[in-house]
């Protein structure tokens, strides 16, 4: 198809708009899924995705759709995920389009993530349609949410009136797309040029690469490269997603789709990397797009050790899918063999836990989340820990500095004081607030990373009502005090529980951290020591009390020496059981720390 005829485009909106609903209408009304195989939420292929309600990872499916004025049209559309912690995947499905639909809510109206993904969409001078979704509501404000479009995005296209879930408005939004967003810019002609996009492991096809064809064409049997390693690889299938995968005989310029080349190594495949044709390769290869840095690290390590190969080859193929995810190895002395990975946030790490318990059948124990600190030696050696095991000793540091972020935060008038106290408690630093309309406001700060990736949004909800919204962006290293807090099982450091923590709040979360344990450690039969500590100085203390076990039960009558004599035995059992025992610390003691308030 000529490119005059091909609209590439994609949603993107704060999570709960109505993306996924809107896309099913997409796909309903275009006649491009049969009405029997045909289900809600068609495009979240993950059954994780359809049980939370949430999209995680971006979906493309090609539409044809024939217009008012008869001619008829290629759309290639990719539904995004609107959770912070996946706002890598907007970036992804962003660099293979030409414009974008913009979801707002018409009740809830514009909240963080939507100016976040505008921006985002905005800064790459893409065309953006807004389109004010769920009217059909009681409590829907069209008028509202149009000003506010008008006001805080500083957008003048009129925005598009749509129920999702009824069904209205779907003909005026396609009509948008093919009158509003520009075809894309390429030839047939040019030597070839493909974005790589996204990938996904098939155990018979090996990796499946996803690709927007920008010049040129791909065939089966035409020998390409990848211009990050230069190997030479055959395409074996060309094809397209309907949403399911269909062979085509070829991939033209402006088209989007995928290539299969028996690729059995997933390292191999770089996500923003170019296909280039191998005889007569492009003179350069595409400007791809930023890659996201992690910025919560935590280890992940099999419950049962001879899993480690298995857990391994899991990560390998969850990488493929999975732009913002990083691991390495690493070792621990209380868990064994394991690895060190990096997410893009909490919900991030919960996904990908999940999955690999899900999909790969694997048993995981995950240890406290963490971010980056970079500390500065006296020695003028500068080295970034992920991981309290490689904090080196006080005497030895020079400073340390702390990743911060500068977060938007949309909340209601009434909810404002408890919001600051919130932030205030956190280390925010306010910089600025900004009324919205006359029910919402938008709160600027800045916060130690570390302060929000563990609970921040879920108290930011709870002390909205569930009104409030949350993005945040990286800004700076800044300088800090931090301390290691280590965790002491009977006088044996467990470095899984280690952390760092500021030092004004060690004490504190020290004292928690115990009393949490020693609610979820389970008895034993000789009294077990919790002790946190920051170097050689103890700082809180629990005991958990041994099992009873009256050993003086069958002893009756006769003289008090031989109750004396039994118990003395008990004592130097327990005190020998307590040198050689080996406490086991359940998945919830780990979990515990993410709990302390």
């Amino acid at each position: 198809m000529k490119t005059q005829d091909i609209r590439n485009f994609c949603i993107i909106a704060h999570i709960d708009h109505g993306k996924s609903t809107l896309a099913d209408r997409l796909l309903q009304i275009t006649s491009a899924v049969d009405i029997r195989e045909f289900h809600d939420q068609m495009l979240d292929d993950m059954e994780i995705e359809r049980e939370r309600g949430i999209t995680i990872k971006a979906s493309a499916v090609r539409i044809n759709y024939v217009a008012k004025d008869g001619k008829k049209y290629q759309l290639n559309l990719i539904d995004t995920p609107g959770h912070v912690d996946f706002s890598y995947e907007v970036t992804k499905s962003l660099s293979a389009c030409e414009g974008a639909l913009l979801l707002i809510d018409a009740a809830q109206g514009i909240e963080a993530q939507t100016v976040a993904n505008f921006y985002l969409a905005n800064n790459q001078n893409m065309k953006i349609l807004p389109v004010i979704n769920k009217i059909d509501l009681p409590h829907a404000q069209p008028e509202a949410v149009t000003h506010q479009i008008q006001d805080v995005l500083c957008l003048d296209e009129p925005p598009i009136l749509t129920s999702a879930k009824e069904g209205k408005g779907i003909e005026e939004i396609l009509e948008a797309v093919v009158k509003k967003i520009p075809h894309p810019a390429g030839s047939v002609t040019n030597p070839l040029q493909a974005l790589i996009f996204d990938s996904v492991f098939d155990n018979y096809k090996g990796v499946v690469v996803y690709v927007r064809v920008v010049n040129g064409c791909i065939t089966p049997r035409m020998n390409i490269s990848f211009m990050s390693n230069g190997k030479r690889y055959e395409v074996l299938e060309t094809g397209i997603l309907t949403p399911r995968p269909k062979k085509v005989t070829q991939l033209s310029a402006g088209e989007v789709g995928y290539i299969c080349c028996n690729i059995k190594d997933p390292a191999e495949v770089m996500i923003g990397d170019t296909v280039t044709d191998f005889k007569n390769p492009a003179a350069k290869p595409l400007p791809g797009f930023k890659r996201k840095l992690p910025l919560v690290f935590c280890g992940l390590y099999p419950v049962n050790s001879k899993d480690f190969d298995h857990l391994r080859d899991a990560l390998q193929k969850l990488k493929l899918t999975d732009f913002g995810f990083v691991f390495e190895q690493e070792s621990s002395s209380s868990l064994g063999f394991g690895f060190r990975c990096g997410f893009l946030g909490l919900l991030h790490m919960d996904i990908v836990q999940e999955r690999l318990e899900r999909e790969f059948n694997v048993n995981l124990i995950a240890t406290t989340p963490s971010v980056v600190y970079r500390v500065k030696k006296t020695n003028k050696e500068t080295v970034e820990v992920d991981n309290p095991a490689k904090f080196p000793e006080p005497q030895f540091i020079e400073h340390i500095e702390e990743p911060y972020i500068k977060s938007f935060m949309i909340v209601p008038h009434d909810s404002l004081g408890v919001v600051m106290s919130l932030a205030q408690a956190r280390r925010g630093i306010h910089i600025g607030k900004e009324f919205l309309d006359e029910q919402r406001m938008m709160l600027t700060y800045e916060f130690p990373l570390a302060e929000v990736i563990v609970d921040f949004y879920d108290k930011l909800k709870s002390l909205t009502k569930g009104y409030g919204s949350f993005d945040y962006e990286f800004i700076e290293y800044r300088m800090t005090k931090l301390v290691k807090l280590d965790i002491l099982i009977n006088g044996t450091p467990c470095d899984a529980l280690s952390f760092l923590v500021h030092k004004d709040n060690a004490q504190y979360k020290g004292r928690q951290l115990v009393t949490k344990l020693r609610e979820v450690i389970p008895r034993q039969l000789y009294e077990i020591a919790i002790q946190a500590a920051i170097g050689s100085r103890v700082i809180a203390r629990e005991t958990i009390k041994p099992m009873g076990k009256n050993v003086t039960a069958k002893c009756y009558g006769g003289d008090i020496s031989r109750k004396r004599k039994l118990l003395e035995k008990q004592k130097l059992g327990r005190k020998r059981m307590k040198q050689f025992g080996k406490v086991q610390i359940p998945q919830e003691a780990f979990l515990a720390v993410l709990k302390i308030e």
